[in-house]
């Protein structure tokens, strides 16, 4: 027990989206979980509810996302879990953070922009280099991988519209970022996967504005827990035949 591979996800929000069912889908499959996210109370919240569930999950909120936060924290997951617990071996990492406004561009101001880099992609950069470094030292599993970092994007990772100039910018530079990682590291056996998620996940925030039928349609919505469980098929790949992306939507998106 104490050497379970841990799951490093930045960005869990309120707990109902991508970052939170993926952190509760690989606790229950056996994970140590290190939450990462900005809202310090909330994020402990979620680990108690984990653990609470017979998880192991311990928060590490950081007040933002620059290199420097993002290096303490792995810094502080590693010494949490080493030492009489057993060796801290991070074998997932999951980067589900995202920023950007929607208007139109002429009304965008340079705020939202650099906001919308410094996470989307700085932010992603730092994220990638403290994960690649501790990869890096990992043996090699029995399915023939260092680890397996999982990027989540969205519908404008690939195609951008009338109210997404700076999303659409952001998000496509992260897809640029995963493709490279994928191409360089690859052939350290570390995986990296991008998932393009094409269309609008059920969270108390989506169902609000729209109709029950919306929320009860599973033709029409994404689920979070399924997006979960195709993370877990990526990192359950082995090295013969490996994802580099995934494109998630809903059976009747019409987009």
């Amino acid at each position: 027990m104490a050497n379970r591979p841990i799951l490093v996800v930045a960005g869990i929000g309120t707990g109902a989206g991508t970052g939170a069912s993926t952190a509760r889908i690989f606790s229950k499959a056996g994970y140590r979980v290190a939450l990462i996210a900005r809202d310090a109370s909330s994020l402990q919240t979620f680990a108690t509810s984990l653990n609470e569930s017979g998880g192991d999950a311990h928060a590490f909120p950081i007040s933002s996302y620059t290199h420097s936060s993002i290096h303490d924290a792995f810094t502080a997951i590693k010494q949490h879990w080493s030492g009489a617990n057993g060796k801290a071996e991070i074998r997932v990492a999951v980067w589900n953070t995202a920023s950007g406004v929607f208007k139109p561009f002429l009304s965008v101001t340079e705020e939202e922009i650099k906001n919308s880099a410094d996470i989307n992609i700085v932010g992603a950069f730092a994220f990638s280099r403290e994960v690649i470094l501790t990869f890096k030292e990992n043996g090699l599993d029995a399915k023939g991988k260092r680890g397996t970092l999982l990027f989540t994007g969205a519908t404008a990772s690939i195609r951008g519209n009338v109210l997404t100039s700076s999303f659409a910018a952001g998000k496509s530079g992260l897809r640029a970022l995963s493709q490279s990682l994928a191409k360089e590291f690859g052939k350290e056996n570390i995986h990296v996967a991008h998932a393009i998620i094409d269309g609008i996940i059920l969270t108390g925030r989506t169902k609000a504005p729209r109709d029950s039928d919306w929320a009860e349609n599973e033709d029409v919505r994404l689920n979070a827990d399924s997006i979960a469980e195709a993370y877990l098929y990526l990192v359950n790949q082995d090295r013969s035949a490996w994802t580099w992306e995934l494109d998630l939507r809903p059976a009747h998106e019409k987009w």
